[in-house]
């Protein structure tokens, strides 16, 4: 009896996913994250699969030489751009959750050309792809999520799309190193299935229902995320007021939406922000050691098994972003960001400082520390500028511009992951891996100065808010 009580007590408390308030957000969000599992699976599996593409052990019967193999690996940035231009574009129009079941198509078309792949052709299509899945989850997941959510869980369930992510990684990382080539598509190509029928097991956001006139179902859409019965009360008044608010949010836009919007103080802070965590996020090297880690480990002189030290690095990724949904709404998005930049900066240094003496001397004794080093990077890196990258975007934007602005800074994001996937691995091959890492130190440090003096907190903040 008393762990009943107890077990009630957990469930009552407001703050609790599992708890009756959230339970519905909470099982929906991880339903709509079988896409970003998915796309992260496909990012891990590439990494090894690349490696191997260039040695006499190569899978395909054909050769595949450096420069191909960074077209392969930048690729998923360009297709990245379209699936961001084609979601946003779209998600306002058809509605969230139609851009949703689209999502699955790119994908299983990226395993099918792995499956049949006759040429590199195939890879780079393939690639591009998987690219659009991917662009297409990061506008449309977390508008989706944050228009579900209660603002005191948005936080944790934003960051379930990168802890996603980062868990799909791992797994491709695992299936990657230890089942060949041809034979995980026809397995893995169940996934987008899945996520497709999923799709059917819950309503459009009220959010969009609304601002499309659809009240009634609107009305449905709310009771179903918030779990509640429709003769509660404080249910009914609570949305009515959402229904308010969102009308006169969608009248005084029709009326005042002109580029004056764009050239306010808010906006401006917020584009500087935003700008910040992108060159964070992507110029720390967080993605490109993701994409390229088996190559970084070959270049860092480290003793320690290639496989394991990639399969460990993936359990991190995830430790890494399980701490930011303990972490995120608890203590705020500031101090994630300040103590994942600082962390990310000294890690990075110290990683092209082993990499520069141990190509002048036999650190082999100590040959597990790369290892050691990469391991606090990723975990710095996914408890702020990755893992709370997507919430802290939502959230910095004016309610009048946030869905132009986050659109627009997802489609940068993406240009930039083609550009630092491209030129990631000839930047190691013409300055080294020591210089490139300090590079990346250096702008990461940047970029916590500026998170320091001039980022504030948005932990809380109501998305109506002007």
């Amino acid at each position: 009896m008393t762990l009943k009580l107890r077990l009630a007590s957990v469930f009552d408390n407001p703050n609790c996913l599992l708890g009756r308030r959230n339970r519905n957000q909470f099982l929906v969000t991880l339903l709509v994250n079988i896409a970003t599992f998915s796309h992260g699976l496909g990012v891990g599996w590439m990494s090894p699969v690349m490696r191997d593409l260039q040695t006499e052990d190569s899978p395909l019967d054909f050769p595949v030489l450096v420069d191909e193999v960074s077209w392969i690996g930048s690729l998923v940035g360009i297709g990245s751009v379209v699936g961001n231009l084609l979601a946003g574009f779209l998600q306002d129009r058809i509605g969230r959750k139609l851009v949703l079941f689209f999502i699955a198509l790119p994908y299983t078309i990226f395993w099918c050309l792995v499956y049949f792949v006759q040429s590199v052709e195939f890879l780079y299509i393939g690639r591009l792809m998987a690219g659009m899945t991917g662009g297409a989850c990061y506008v449309v997941l977390p508008t989706f999520i944050s228009e579900i959510a209660d603002s005191n869980v948005r936080g944790r369930l934003g960051s379930i799309i990168l802890l996603s992510v980062n868990t799909g990684v791992l797994a491709g990382y695992i299936v990657s190193s230890s089942v060949e080539y041809f034979t995980s598509p026809p397995f893995i190509i169940a996934l987008p299935v899945c996520y497709f029928i999923c799709n059917f097991l819950f309503p459009e956001t009220p959010h969009h229902l609304i601002r499309k006139g659809k009240f009634e179902a609107a009305k449905r859409s709310f009771m179903f995320y918030k779990n509640i019965r429709r003769d509660d009360l404080k249910a009914e008044s609570e949305f009515e007021e959402l229904k308010y608010l969102l009308t006169k949010e969608q009248t005084e836009k029709g009326k005042s939406f002109d580029y004056r919007d764009f050239i306010t103080k808010p906006a401006f802070k917020a584009y500087a922000s935003a700008g910040v965590l992108l060159i964070c996020n992507q110029f720390s090297a967080s993605f490109c050691v993701t994409t390229y880690l088996s190559d970084v480990f070959a270049a860092s002189h480290t003793t320690l098994n290639l496989s394991m030290c990639t399969i460990i690095i993936g359990v991190l990724q995830i430790v890494g972003n399980y701490v930011t949904t303990l972490l995120c709404d608890k203590y705020g998005r500031r101090i994630l960001m300040l103590t994942s930049t600082s962390g990310a900066s000294v890690c990075l240094l110290a990683f092209g400082s082993f990499t520069y003496f141990a190509n002048r001397t036999d650190l082999s004794v100590v040959g597990w520390l790369p290892l050691l080093i990469l391991s606090f990077f990723v975990l710095f890196c996914n408890i702020g500028m990755v893992g709370c990258l997507f919430v802290v975007l939502v959230e910095l934007f004016p309610a009048k511009i946030r869905s132009v602005g986050v659109s627009t800074f997802v489609v940068i994001l993406s240009s930039t992951v083609f550009l630092t996937l491209k030129i990631f691995p000839i930047c190691m091959a013409v300055w080294g891996i020591s210089v490139t890492m300090w590079c990346c130190s250096g702008i990461t440090f940047a970029g916590f100065l500026y998170f320091l003096f001039f980022l504030e907190e948005t932990n809380g903040k109501s998305l109506l808010e002007a």
